[in-house]
C-alpha cells in the first residue's frame, strides 16, 4: 500500500479513532488528577469526532451530517472543559488538591 494514498482508505481514519478513543479510555482509568482526566475525556470526544467525519466522508449520502455531528461534538467539548475547569478550580480551593482519591469526602 502506498503512503500516499493511505488517506484514501476509511480503515485510516477508524484505526487512528479507535487509538484516540482508546488512548483517552487508558488515560481516563489511569490519571489520578483530575486534569489529566479532564484531557482524557477530549480524547475520547476527539477519536467520536473523526469516526463521523471519516463514515461522513465516505458513506454518507448527505455530506453536511457528519459535520453537523462534530460541531456538536466540538461544542459540548467546550461546555464540558469550562464547566470542568470551574467545578476542579472550586475542588482544590476547599481540598488543596486535584488528585481524584483525595475527594472521598464528596461521596455519598
Amino acid at each position: 500500500m502506498d503512503i500516499l494514498n493511505l488517506s484514501s482508505h476509511l480503515n485510516t481514519y477508524l484505526v487512528v479513532g479507535a487509538f484516540l478513543f482508546g488512548a483517552g479510555f487508558y488515560g481516563l482509568i489511569n490519571r489520578p488528577t483530575l486534569i489529566g482526566m479532564l484531557i482524557s475525556i477530549e480524547l475520547v470526544m476527539s477519536g467520536a469526532s473523526l469516526n463521523f467525519m471519516a463514515f461522513n466522508h465516505f458513506l454518507a449520502p448527505d455530506p453536511v451530517m457528519g459535520q453537523i455531528f462534530a460541531l456538536f461534538i466540538m461544542g459540548i467539548a467546550a461546555a464540558e472543559a469550562a464547566i470542568a475547569l470551574s467545578i476542579i478550580m472550586a475542588v482544590y480551593r476547599n481540598y488543596k488538591s486535584i488528585a481524584a482519591e483525595d475527594l472521598n469526602d464528596l461521596k455519598g
